[in-house]
């Protein structure tokens, strides 16, 4: 439904040309905020997709690297998140991710993350099934307890080699030695140009290749088995949740408007509205630690 190809993503918001089955049904109706008609909703569905954003992370502290403030040094993430920056400057792109990876293990989960990994594991139970479609590259969702997330653009926490396309799951702090005490974001701290053989290197007999995050970099195709797996989620659910995503990051941006082009109630969760609002059937405006806990608490018809 979503996808049949790979993606292509520009520069600024990743924008795209989705092959979708059928045109998107244009709704003008306000969104509604009846948590109690929501609740009801809830209560019936079987299968729900969550789809989360910068915005869940945020509320946890993390940096979204976006608009006028999201500099690291004097540049922003489009500027070093690139396959060309990396072979430029393979250095310089480490030294920046080596900083998002120490700040996001000083971050723990906040009661949104928490609340999706509740929900997943109480309806478990039941029979029933909750899948996280996410856009962030940390860590939080897992570290909740959630344990079926899609990461659409990878994970800040594994490498894939340059040479050999082994991918690995990496937690080191630092991921190694020669990154230790670098990657400050201060716009006057001088590069560290550590030479190539001393940044992290591929584990795997004979290989010792250089290592990348494996993260989705603008000018780069998104995975398409996460894609086929995550339009599969999108095809089945009864029940899609919208949760801390400014709808203007492509593919992502499709998934929620074409799910409720098939009749699927959609609920937006945000701390403003979007341009995709009027697309949903429920909008609850504010801090995501505040609204899905309730939202997502369990049901007066729940027998667990």
């Amino acid at each position: 439904m979503i996808l049949r190809h790979l993606v292509s993503i520009g520069l600024g918001p990743r924008v795209s040309s989705p092959v979708t089955r059928g045109p998107l049904v244009e709704l003008t109706r306000s969104a509604s905020s009846d948590m109690s008609e929501f609740r009801k909703v809830f209560s019936k569905a079987r299968h729900i997709a969550i789809i989360t954003g910068a915005g869940v992370s945020a509320e946890s502290g993390v940096p979204t690297f976006r608009g006028a403030a999201g500099y690291w040094r004097k540049w922003q993430s489009q500027d070093i998140a690139t396959p060309e920056a990396f072979f430029r400057n393979p250095s310089l792109v480490w030294e920046f991710y080596h900083y998002r990876r120490e700040v996001m293990l000083s971050k723990v989960p906040n009661k949104a993350h928490l609340a999706i990994a509740e929900c997943e594991a109480r309806l478990r139970k039941q029979g029933r099934s909750v899948v996280v479609i996410t856009q962030v590259i940390d860590d939080l969702h897992r570290q909740a307890g959630s344990r079926h997330v899609l990461k659409i653009h990878g994970s800040l926490f594994e490498t894939r080699c340059v040479s050999c396309g082994h991918v690995a799951v990496n937690q080191g702090s630092p991921i190694c030695a020669a990154l230790e005490g670098k990657g400050s974001p201060d716009p006057d701290t001088s590069d560290a140009k550590i030479p190539p053989e001393e940044l992290p290197r591929c584990e795997k007999i004979d290989c010792h290749g250089l290592l990348r995050p494996n993260v989705t970099w603008f000018g780069e195709t998104l995975d398409s088995h996460v894609l086929t797996k995550v339009e599969t989620v999108l095809d089945t659910c009864d029940l899609c949740l919208v949760v801390g995503t400014s709808s203007i990051v492509y593919p992502a941006a499709m998934f929620a408007p074409q799910v409720a082009s098939r009749g699927v109630p959609v609920a937006e969760f945000n701390i403003e509205t979007t341009s995709e609002t009027t697309r949903f059937t429920y909008h609850f405006q504010g801090p995501c630690g505040a609204t899905l806990p309730l939202a997502l608490a369990r049901h007066e018809s729940e027998v667990v």
